[in-house]
């Protein structure tokens, strides 16, 4: 097995002059990536083996080039004809749901975070592969063990590729002229400075509406930044609390600031209002500094944005989960030790890292060795994503994984709740309600 995609293998498969940028290191390079020698799990490819797999697109076109490469690698090295096709965001869960409950379709979905916790009973085991990677590169960070890993168990069920994180980005310039170095770390400095903006012309904008990456993380962040959580540690439903009261006051606060249209905001709406300098301030990951610094009519709008880590608010650390790509191996699929052998493949130093480098730092890693990967000293404002997955906040915090917290964040019950309170259709104390009513029906099916 060659250690790099060489440049001539890049241009045979068809990659991008980015993705060969990523990826073409000579053959002989060092890399800084340590693997431990561990024995790899004995997993015996079926006679005849095909794959089709289903993930999220992409953001940062590399990503799509170099993970085709990489599936075209392991089809001429074991003869097992891989198909992955890829799907939007808005799709992935409700196509995933589809071949869950038909038992038919895709052997492998890359699903978003706590997807396989939804599915779990249709899905196989692969701690086998987890052991043999997390002992390989150094372990498993906090957020992979999170959900990849069944509830207060060693058995996993998902594994995870990386997260991307959707931190604050902003125009250093404009904040200046309003008079900040930063965006401040307490709610009542962030509504100062966003009156300010929006008085200056150049307003914030994060997303109220149902988006599963930009919508989700802003709700997620309003209520953890204020100390408040879907459930508690033993998994009872506490949304309806004063924590989440003062969260939603702050929002209805602060919604007046943003830019009109938030409401309906998908997850390339503020992407479009940054780069069409409508907005100074918003969150978001990496891809949309990478799409300006990569466009020569926007560089100079890249050279005068800074990330910051989302304010903490009262809590104690910036409150940021990672939207984690997290592959599973459906029990309808015929060739089951194919499809483990194809995700220990593309998790290997020789194809992850190439894969790691061409995402520019939009997907960070699971596994702690991958912390040595080039992308992240190539760019100081592209360093602060190297640690997404070293967080303990996640998609139904503080309780326990299920399916029930997976139906919740799909059904975009929290950012509804902030939605209703920032448009003034509900009061904080009506809204926080209906939430908790909206929640426990969830939970009471569960049981």
């Amino acid at each position: 097995m060659r250690n790099d995609i060489t440049r001539r293998d890049a241009l045979a498969l068809g990659l991008s002059a980015a993705a060969i940028a990523a990826t073409g290191a000579p053959a002989n390079a060092q890399s800084a990536i340590k693997a431990a020698d561990v024995p790899a799990p004995k997993l015996a490819i079926e006679k005849g083996a095909t794959l089709r797999m289903l993930r999220p697109v992409r953001f940062v076109q590399a990503d799509e080039d170099v993970f085709r490469a990489n599936a075209a690698k392991f089809t001429k090295e074991t003869g097992v004809e891989i198909k992955v096709d890829f799907v939007g965001w808005e799709d992935i869960n409700q196509q995933t749901a589809v071949t869950a409950n038909s038992g038919a379709g895709p052997d492998i979905i890359i699903g978003f975070s706590d997807a396989p916790h939804i599915y779990i009973d249709k899905l196989i085991e692969l701690t086998d592969v987890a052991d043999y990677v997390g002992k390989r590169y150094g372990g498993w960070l906090p957020l992979a063990q999170r959900y990849g890993k069944k509830n207060k168990s060693d058995a996993w069920i998902g594994l995870p590729f990386g997260a991307t994180a959707g931190p604050l980005i902003y125009r250093k310039s404009i904040l200046k002229s309003v008079g900040f170095d930063k965006v401040p770390e307490d709610h009542a400095g962030i509504l100062d400075l966003c009156q300010k903006l929006q008085k200056a012309g150049k307003p914030a904008g994060f997303a109220l509406g149902n988006a599963k990456g930009d919508g989700n993380g802003f709700a997620s962040w309003a209520l953890w930044s204020h100390n408040g959580s879907l459930l508690n540690e033993e998994g009872d439903v506490v949304i309806n609390s004063k924590e989440t009261i003062a969260a939603l006051n702050w929002v209805k606060q602060l919604y007046p600031t943003f830019i009109a249209g938030t409401t309906s905001w998908n997850d390339v709406s503020n992407n479009r209002a940054y780069a069409a300098q409508e907005i100074a301030l918003t969150a978001n990951g990496v891809s949309l500094y990478f799409s300006l610094k990569n466009d020569p009519a926007t560089k100079a709008i890249a050279e005068d944005s800074e990330h910051q880590l989302l304010p903490k608010g009262v809590a104690k650390v910036s409150p940021m989960a990672g939207l984690t790509l997290n592959a599973m191996v459906f029990k309808h699929s015929q060739y089951p030790n194919a499809a483990k052998a194809f995700l220990q493949y593309m998790l290997e130093k020789d194809q992850y890292e190439p894969w790691l480098n061409a995402n520019s730092g939009y997907w960070a890693q699971p596994l702690a060795a991958y912390a040595e990967a080039a992308v992240w000293s190539q760019d100081p404002k592209v360093a602060l994503f190297k640690d997404t997955m070293k967080t303990t906040y996640y998609d139904g915090y503080a309780g326990p994984i299920s399916t029930a917290t997976g139906a919740v964040s799909a059904d975009y019950v929290l950012i509804q709740m902030f939605a209703s309170v920032a448009t003034g259709a509900a009061t904080p104390e009506a809204a926080a309600a209906e939430a908790e009513q909206r929640c426990k029906r969830y939970f009471r099916r569960q049981r």
